[in-house]
């Protein structure tokens, strides 16, 4: 039995390299495979971490907003393309100043981005590579790098990700990146839970970082499998609804 998994094992490798692979194609495939369509025009609601989000894409137009319930009231944050960002407050606007502003819509692009990946993996700033084809728990997966131009990428651009994409049903089951804000890490993350509402697919993650570092982020998969990650959270979307 193991030495036909064995070559079961080699046959998919080689099929994978002897198919003409890049890095577009595997994307394309993934963002089809995960939504396609649907990710053009939708509004969805989702819970987050105790704050509620709306969020709504037509095509190339967006709008995030972020609802938090406090001692203070509730307070609507709103981030789009085609708007100045804004804060609400119980109904009145609350003016803050620009350095906070970016940070808070860095924070909801950020959570916006995560949900809804592999869209996004297709915008003009990001650069990506294929790094070929590799086994994670007895499964192949396309080996994704991807960095971002300065001129569009955001505040962050410098961060670096690596995306596994499963060779045969293309689903992004793991992905790592390397950060640069505060003192800067690496971090890793495996899919669980997936599902999908309305033709999008999501999934939430368990999230790992390094024991020991630093290290190669292209290798994070196989110190995932080697048990030299720790795990730090669980990073799970609630009461998700798609229209």
């Amino acid at each position: 039995m193991k030495k036909l998994m064995l070559i079961a094992v080699v046959v998919i490798l080689y099929s994978c390299e002897k198919k003409q692979f890049d890095a577009q194609y595997v994307i394309d495939k993934a963002i089809e495979i995960s939504g396609g369509s649907s990710y053009d025009q939708f509004e969805m609601e989702f819970d987050f971490r105790g704050r509620h989000y709306i969020s709504k894409r037509d095509f190339g137009n967006f709008e995030y907003k972020r609802i938090t319930i406090d001692s203070l009231g509730k307070t609507i944050d709103t981030y789009s393309n085609s708007q100045p960002f804004t804060r609400e407050r119980n109904g009145e606007v609350i003016a803050l100043p620009d350095s906070l502003g970016k940070r808070i819509e860095n924070s909801i692009n950020s959570v916006n981005y995560f949900i809804l990946l592999p869209y996004g993996l297709n915008d003009e700033a990001v650069n990506k590579s294929l790094l070929g084809t590799v086994m994670i728990k007895g499964e192949p997966y396309h080996k994704i790098k991807v960095t971002f131009s300065e001129e569009g990428g955001g505040t962050d651009y410098e961060d670096i990700f690596v995306y596994w994409i499963h060779a045969e049903d293309y689903t992004m089951d793991y992905l790592a990146y390397r950060f640069f804000t505060d003192e800067g890490g690496w971090r890793f993350r495996e899919a669980f839970n997936p599902r999908k509402i309305e033709g999008i697919r999501f999934a939430d993650y368990r999230n790992y970082k390094p024991k020991k570092v630093p290290v190669e982020i292209t290798e994070l998969h196989k110190a995932f499998e080697n048990g030299e990650l720790q795990i730090l959270s669980l990073i799970e979307t609630e009461n998700i609804q798609v229209r």
